[in-house]
């Protein structure tokens, strides 16, 4: 019996000392939410709803057509546009078309410059982060100057069809009012299509066909898996010796035996802020001798696989628990321990 106590008393002191050390040499949370970047879908030009092309929940590409605003209004000020550019060549007695392939044309490479900029600043800011590889950094870049080639071409061509007008007629105050009416037309009428702006997917989509939309207004939410990330809440003893770049092992709770790899990307030095900008931060009230642990974010993004492939389809989780833990430094029985420790904890989600 006595040895049996004595066992229970080593075995007690050694976890009690482990988990000293392991809270800062190998800290461990389970208060974690799987996060990703949420993007409001704003129209720029109002009107009903004519089609959506998406559900809620639907995995779609970039560029992909989310919904699409009844165009027949445009149209009618696109046909507007061009019955003013051809009455006013008409009255210098100058032909109006090529003017009007150009300017379609120019509006068209805006629109797509416009997108392919939005896009590779995304990828430039996950190259940065390491998270895309090079190569696809390099692709980014060469999309953005491909089509900046083509608006400086589509720019040039409609200065040369303004030349074929003559002198008098490209600088007439009419038509260039005309030509300038007609790409605006153009441009509304490209925005009543609502593309997706990122790989992802629309939740809680809440609209249908019919809806009115608002220019300005958010009218469907879209969560890009460009990059996804863990939110983990680690208390302050935690942090003492986490860094920015140490990497982590994450277990979500809808894979059961499942090891993410990831690593610490920021470390939030606020652990709650006001309802204003501004405000400072308000220490709890505790009226106990023992007060709760102060826990701050902690973003560890997951690398090594590809959102909506095989089974690590984090789409389904996102705002999700699931358990951490990050790697300090390069002792070897600590991180022994503490990659154990984390593996049989992400079975025992099998359990709950």
């Amino acid at each position: 019996m006595n040895w049996t106590i004595r066992l229970l008393t080593v075995m007690s002191v050694a976890l009690f000392a482990w988990y000293l050390v392991a809270d800062r040499i190998t800290p461990y949370t389970s208060n974690v939410r799987v996060k990703a970047t949420i993007i409001d879908i704003v129209p720029q030009v109002s009107g009903y709803v004519a089609a959506l092309a998406a559900e809620n929940g639907q995995l779609v590409a970039t560029g992909d057509l989310l919904a699409r605003i009844d165009p027949r209004p445009y149209q009618l000020e696109v046909e507007r546009a061009r019955s003013a550019l051809q009455t006013a060549t008409q009255n210098v007695g100058a032909s109006s078309s090529q003017v009007e392939v150009a300017q379609a044309n120019l509006t068209e490479a805006q629109i797509n410059l416009e997108n392919v900029r939005v896009q590779s600043a995304r990828t430039f800011e996950l190259e940065q982060k390491g998270i895309v590889a090079k190569a696809r950094g390099d692709d980014a870049r060469a999309e953005v100057a491909s089509a900046e080639a083509k608006l400086e071409a589509a720019q040039s061509d409609l200065e040369s069809a303004q030349r074929q007008l003559g002198d008098q007629g490209a600088d007439n105050p009419q038509i260039r009012g005309a030509v300038a009416q007609l790409g605006e037309a153009e441009l509304q009428l490209e925005w009543t299509e609502l593309h997706a702006p990122a790989r992802g997917g629309v939740v809680d989509l809440s609209i249908g066909q019919g809806t009115f939309a608002r220019a300005g207004q958010t009218l469907i939410t879209f969560i890009s898996f460009d990059e996804v990330w863990v939110e983990a809440y680690m208390t302050e003893n935690n942090l003492a010796n986490i860094s920015v770049g140490d990497p982590a092992e994450i277990t979500l709770d809808l894979y059961p035996g499942r090891i993410f790899d990831g690593v610490v990307r920021s470390i939030t030095i606020a652990a709650s802020i006001g309802p204003d900008s501004g405000d400072l931060t308000r220490p709890p009230e505790t009226t106990g001798w023992m007060r709760d642990p102060q826990r701050f974010p902690v973003r560890i993004a997951m690398t090594g696989y590809e959102v909506g492939s095989g089974d690590a389809d984090i789409r389904r989780v996102f705002n999700g628990q699931a358990d951490v833990i990050v790697y300090t430094s390069d002792n070897a029985l600590m991180n022994r321990l503490g990659a154990a420790w984390i593996r049989f904890m992400s079975w025992i989600s099998y359990a709950y």
